[in-house]
């Protein structure tokens, strides 16, 4: 089982160990936001050097809250009584992000579910959308190398690109270091994801699977997703079977 939270490593050692009491070999990861037109983000596997690391998601966690504090903003100016406190009580941790926006507009009655909220006031080009400074992906790519990790774009059909389009974005990852591309996950159908391990396979990257769990915020994805033994690299995520 494998840990990617968004631009935090703080759930590792909670994780590491539990995975112990369990009987479960962790994988120790990432999931890194990137600066970019489209939604592209970069899982990053297996890191050993952490000092790099925790500078940038430092930055990174840093951007993503003056985000958050402007899409309160914009949601103030349009009349919805909502704060930090609410928003924060939804996230549970330290990273709050656009979905528990949604959950604290549903809860407090502005929207009936998380998708009106993404549609009417949180996503690209809605009332509320604000965008992240950051990284840019092939930089999000750097930062999983220098810390000694193997760096993944996660669930490329939110990509938005046509097939053409998403090879030449994955030929200049790759030239700074990308490593797989997750062929299987929640976001995808059995086509998306034939079609994904053919892409992966012609410019030679490792095909992954993940669940993109996310716990109540999205209940249609369970925890995991079934492979075949030996579809995944095991070894080289650090793994001994």
């Amino acid at each position: 089982m494998a840990l990617t939270d968004h631009d935090t490593i703080d759930g590792w050692e909670v994780f590491r160990d539990t995975c112990v009491k369990c009987s479960i070999r962790p994988v120790m990861g990432v999931e890194l936001s990137s600066k970019f037109s489209r939604t592209a983000h970069i899982l990053g596997y297996r890191m050993r050097r952490l000092e790099p690391l925790e500078d940038s998601l430092s930055s990174m966690r840093d951007s993503r809250r003056r985000r958050n504090e402007r899409m309160l903003e914009l949601l103030t100016d349009l009349g919805l009584g909502l704060s930090m406190k609410d928003v924060e009580s939804e996230a549970g941790g330290s990273i709050v992000a656009r979905p528990h926006f949604a959950s604290a507009l549903v809860k407090k009655g502005y929207v009936s579910d998380a998708q009106s909220a993404f549609s009417k006031y949180l996503g690209r080009g809605a009332l509320a959308y604000a965008a992240r400074d950051g990284l840019s992906p092939a930089d999000c790519v750097s930062v999983v190398k220098d810390a000694g990790g193997l760096p993944v774009l996660a669930h490329p059909s939110l990509t938005g690109f046509s097939a053409g389009e998403l090879g030449e974005f994955l030929e200049d990852l790759k030239s700074h270091g990308l490593w797989g591309l997750e062929c299987i996950s929640s976001h995808c159908s059995p086509e998306d994801a034939y079609e994904f391990l053919a892409i992966a396979g012609e410019h030679g990257l490792f095909p992954t699977a993940g669940s993109d769990f996310h716990g109540s915020i999205r209940p249609n994805a369970t925890l995991g997703v079934q492979v075949s033994d030996n579809f995944l690299p095991w070894a080289r995520l650090g793994v001994s079977l």
